[in-house]
C-alpha cells in the first residue's frame, strides 16, 4: 500500500532523489499521529511498517479488544481506534508504504538520510522512529499439548470476539492483554476462567471489573500442565495447578495464552543509537536520539520516568516532530500554536491564492 501525500513528489533537483522533510518509521498509533502532527507543520511525509496493515500491536495482536486509556473514548475498541488515527493522518495525506521494513540508515554527505528498505532506498532530512516494541514474538509455555494444539485452539494472537462466542475460555496471565481478554469475553463466552502464576499487573480499574465479573480466577501460584485434545485434535480441556497445588482440570474449546512477548528492535541496534534494554535513549527535551536528525517517540524510546501509554506516544510525537522541523529548517517556529490557528492561517492563505488566481483571469 502507498499513497502519495503532499503533491506528488519532490525530488532533489541535483540527482532526482524524492527527499521527504521527515521519515516516519512505524505506523502504529504514535507513528499515525506523528505524520498527521508533521502535516500540521507543512512537512512532506512519508510513513515505512513492515506491517500489511497499520496499527502495530492493535492491529496485529487484539484489534477487537477495548483499550481505555486514550484522550476522548472511555473506552475504544482497537481496530476503531485505529481507524480513528487512520483518518485523522491521512488528512495530511502523507505518503504510508505498508510491507516494507527499513533494514538500514545510513545520511549521506550532503546530509540527506538514506533508509534502505526491503524495497530499495528511500531518502529524508529527518526521521521520526515510532516502533513500538520492534519486532515481537509471544512468549510460549511448554506444558504438554500446547506447542500440538497452536492454531487448533491454542491461540497467542486472539482477535476475533467472535471467535469464542458460547465456547469455554482458558486464559494464562495476569497483564493487560489476559485482564482485557477475560473482562471482554465475559459477556461473550460460555464461561471463562483465568489462570495465572503471580499477582495481576494490569491497570487497577480493569482489575477491579474483572473481580467483579463471572470469570473463574484461580491465582496465584497456578500454571497449565497440560492440554488434552478432542478426537478431532482441538482443544477439549485444560489441567492445571490450582491454589493448593493439586491438579484440576475444566472443559475448555480454546486457550488463550498471554504471559507477554519476547521484544527485539532486529535492525535498528545497528544504527547507533544508544540503547537501554530494547529501547533507544532519547534527549526527553527534544525527543532526539544520540544521532543529529533522528528522533524518535512511543514504547521505543527510554528516558527517566518514562510512561509506556499511547497518550504519552502522542505528546512525545508532537516533540519530536516540531524538532525535526526545526532540523531541517532552523527558520520555523518551534512552537506553531494551537491547531485552530494553523487551520485558520491555511484557510486565509488560501484564499489570498484563490482571489489572487481570479483577479489574475
Amino acid at each position: 500500500m502507498s499513497m502519495n501525500g503532499n503533491g506528488t513528489s519532490a525530488p532533489d533537483a541535483a540527482d532526482g532523489r524524492d527527499v521527504f522533510d521527515i521519515s516516519i518509521i512505524g505506523a502504529g498509533p504514535t507513528g499515525l499521529f506523528a505524520a498527521f502532527y508533521a502535516g500540521l507543520r507543512g512537512a512532506r511525509v512519508q510513513v515505512i511498517d513492515s506491517l500489511e496493515e497499520p496499527g502495530g500491536a492493535l492491529t496485529a495482536i487484539y484489534p477487537e479488544k477495548y483499550i481505555y486509556d486514550v484522550i476522548g473514548y472511555p473506552k475504544i475498541l482497537a481496530k476503531d481506534f485505529v481507524a480513528a488515527c487512520m483518518s485523522q493522518a491521512l488528512r495530511s495525506d502523507p505518503t504510508i508504504r505498508l510491507k516494507e521494513e527499513v533494514t538500514g540508515l545510513a545520511r549521506a554527505e550532503d546530509g540527506v538520510f538514506v533508509l534502505t528498505t526491503s524495497k530499495g532506498e528511500r531518502y529524508s532530512k529527518s526521521v521520526v522512529i515510532c516502533a513500538g516494541v520492534g519486532a515481537f514474538e509471544p512468549k510460549r509455555i511448554e506444558a504438554p499439548g500446547v506447542a500440538e494444539m497452536e492454531g487448533r485452539g491454542v491461540h497467542y494472537f486472539a482477535k476475533r470476539v467472535e471467535d469464542f462466542r458460547d465456547k469455554e475460555v482458558v486464559i494464562v496471565g495476569g497483564g493487560d492483554s489476559a485482564v482485557d481478554w477475560a473482562v471482554t469475553l465475559e459477556p461473550v463466552a460460555r464461561k471463562v476462567t483465568l489462570i495465572h502464576r503471580s499477582k495481576f499487573r494490569a491497570h487497577e480499574a480493569t482489575v477491579q471489573e474483572l473481580e467483579r465479573s463471572t470469570v473463574d480466577l484461580h491465582f496465584p501460584g497456578c500454571e497449565v500442565l497440560e492440554v488434552h485434545p478432542s478426537e478431532e485434535g482441538r482443544v477439549h480441556g485444560v489441567t492445571f495447578k490450582n491454589t493448593a497445588g493439586e491438579p484440576q482440570r475444566v472443559a475448555a474449546q480454546d486457550l488463550i495464552v498471554a504471559i507477554g512477548f519476547v521484544a527485539d528492535l532486529g535492525p535498528l541496534k545497528s544504527w547507533g543509537f544508544e540503547l537501554q534494554r530494547n529501547q533507544i535513549i532519547v534527549d526527553k527535551i527534544t525527543m532526539e536520539t544520540n544521532v543529529p536528525g533522528v528522533f524518535a517517540a512511543g514504547d521505543i524510546v527510554a528516558y527517566p520516568a518514562k510512561f509506556k501509554l499511547i497518550a504519552t506516544g502522542a505528546a512525545e510525537a508532537v516533540t519530536a516532530v516540531n524538532h525535526a522541523v526545526r532540523f531541517y529548517d532552523p527558520s520555523q517556529r518551534l512552537d506553531p500554536g494551537h491547531s485552530t490557528t494553523i487551520m485558520e492561517k491555511r484557510a486565509k492563505e488560501a484564499a489570498k491564492e484563490e482571489a489572487a488566481r481570479v483577479a489574475a483571469n
